[in-house]
């Protein structure tokens, strides 16, 4: 456990070759402190493709699409209910982000970004969720893009170019 934090990671075959297991856990562990997350905590990170993406989409969310990022807090339950019971090992378990590398390499070409940048963003933008925000109301996206925008524009998240 680097730092007290465990960010277990999992790529799909095709993306294994693409992005480095070390660079992905930095960047979520960098997020997680940044937000003042206290250690011992955990959370999962899949790089997948978009067949999974849109399953999962498809089954949890009723949207029969692929996404970018979905994440799978377990501190709050559904509709906003009671949490997961949670082992009482002294750990904070977050959840899962499962990220969709196709989607994300789309989206990089069309910002003219590296995917690496996107992938940043993604993890950043599922870390968040995982911490509770949303942005079902104006208000929410209002709160949930100024802490992305200060996240992202933070050089120290393993993004190569700030």
């Amino acid at each position: 456990m680097t730092g007290d934090f465990r960010v277990d990671v999992s790529r799909e075959d095709p993306f294994k070759r693409k992005v480095k297991v070390g660079w992905l856990r930095k960047v979520a562990e960098d997020v997680l402190r940044s937000q003042g997350i206290e250690a011992p905590a955990e959370m999962g990170l899949v790089i997948a493709g978009d067949e999974l993406v849109q399953r999962l989409n498809k089954e949890y969310r009723g949207l029969d699409h692929t996404t970018d990022v979905l994440s799978f807090a377990l501190e709050e339950g559904p509709e906003g209910g009671a949490a997961f019971v949670m082992p009482s090992d002294g750990v904070r378990h977050l959840g899962e982000v499962i990220i969709s590398y196709p989607q994300a390499a789309r989206q990089a070409e069309q910002q003219k970004h590296p995917v690496e940048r996107e992938l940043t963003i993604l993890i950043i933008h599922g870390i968040l969720h995982l911490l509770g925000y949303d942005h079902e109301s104006d208000a929410e996206e209002a709160t949930m893009k100024a802490q992305e925008s200060r996240l992202i524009a933070d050089c120290g998240l393993g993004i190569a170019d700030c």
